[in-house]
C-alpha cells in the first residue's frame, strides 16, 4: 500500500503537469528558443538522459524497459531505436498526448505502450531495465525508497533514477518553498536528498538482490541532478 505522502504528491504533480506547466513543459522538451534559465536546464537533461542510456546496453533489442514517469517521450524514443519494448508511464495525460505525437509513426504502438498512471503499478508487470529520470525529484526520500523497492521486485537487470542532490542552492530553494503559501498554479517543490544516505537506505532495502551505486552528478546552470545505479547481482 502506497503512503498518503506518496499518493498526496503524485496527484498534484499530476494536476500541474497535466494543466499548468503542459505549455511550458512542451517548449523545454523540444528544440524551440526558450529563456537562458530553461536553456541550462534543457542541456542538463539532454545531458543526464545520455548518461542513463549510456548505463543501459547499446542493444536493447528484446528487452522490456520502464521509462517511469516518460514526460514527452525522448528517452522512450531513444530506448525503442535500441530495440527495447518500452512501457512509457506518466501521471499527466497530457504530456503523454504530446509524447505520442511526437514519437515516429514506426516506433508507436509497436516498440513503446504509452500509458497514462501510477509508474508503481504493480499490473505494468515485469522488466529488465526500470529508468526514473526526474520523476521522483518531488518525494520524500522514504517514498522514493518505497517506490524503487516496489519497482526494483519486478525488475530482473537493473534501476536507474535520478535524483536532486543537497546543495546549498537547492536547500535554501526548498525552505524558501515551504514558507510560501501554496498556490495553485505553483510547481511543487523539488525535495532535495543526500545521495550517499539515500544509495545506503536503498542498499538496505534491497542489498540482498542489488548493488547500490551513485553514477555521475549532472550540474548544468539551474540542473543539478545525481543518477543512482541498482545492478541484479
Amino acid at each position: 500500500m502506497q503512503n498518503h505522502s506518496y499518493v498526496d504528491r503524485r496527484e498534484q504533480l499530476t494536476t500541474y503537469f497535466d494543466r499548468t506547466a503542459m505549455r511550458a513543459w512542451q517548449a523545454l522538451t523540444s528544440d524551440v528558443p526558450v529563456n537562458r534559465i530553461r536553456r541550462t536546464v534543457r542541456a542538463g537533461r539532454d545531458r543526464m538522459r545520455q548518461q542513463l542510456l549510456d548505463l543501459l546496453p547499446g542493444d536493447l533489442t528484446g528487452r522490456r524497459i520502464l521509462d517511469a514517469g516518460c514526460g514527452t517521450g525522448a528517452f522512450a524514443v531513444e530506448a525503442a531505436q535500441r530495440g527495447a519494448e518500452v512501457v512509457a508511464i506518466d501521471v499527466a495525460e497530457n504530456l503523454v498526448d504530446v509524447a505520442r505525437r511526437r514519437t515516429p509513426d514506426h516506433l508507436n504502438s509497436r516498440l513503446i505502450d504509452y500509458r497514462v498512471g501510477d509508474m508503481c503499478d504493480p499490473e505494468l508487470g515485469e522488466f529488465d531495465h526500470v529508468v526514473a529520470m526526474d520523476s521522483l525529484i518531488h518525494y520524500a526520500p522514504a517514498d522514493i525508497v518505497d517506490a524503487i523497492s516496489g519497482l526494483a521486485q519486478r525488475c530482473r537487470k537493473s534501476v536507474l533514477l535520478t535524483v536532486a542532490p543537497r546543495t546549498p542552492m537547492l536547500a535554501a530553494m526548498h525552505v524558501a518553498g515551504r514558507l510560501i503559501p501554496h498556490a495553485s498554479n505553483r510547481a511543487p517543490a523539488i525535495v532535495p536528498v543526500a545521495p550517499q544516505q539515500l544509495t545506503e537506505s536503498l542498499s538496505e532495502r534491497c542489498g540482498d538482490c542489488f548493488r547500490v551505486s551513485e553514477a555521475e552528478r549532472i550540474n548544468s546552470g539551474f540542473y543539478i541532478s545525481q543518477a543512482i545505479r541498482l545492478t541484479r547481482k
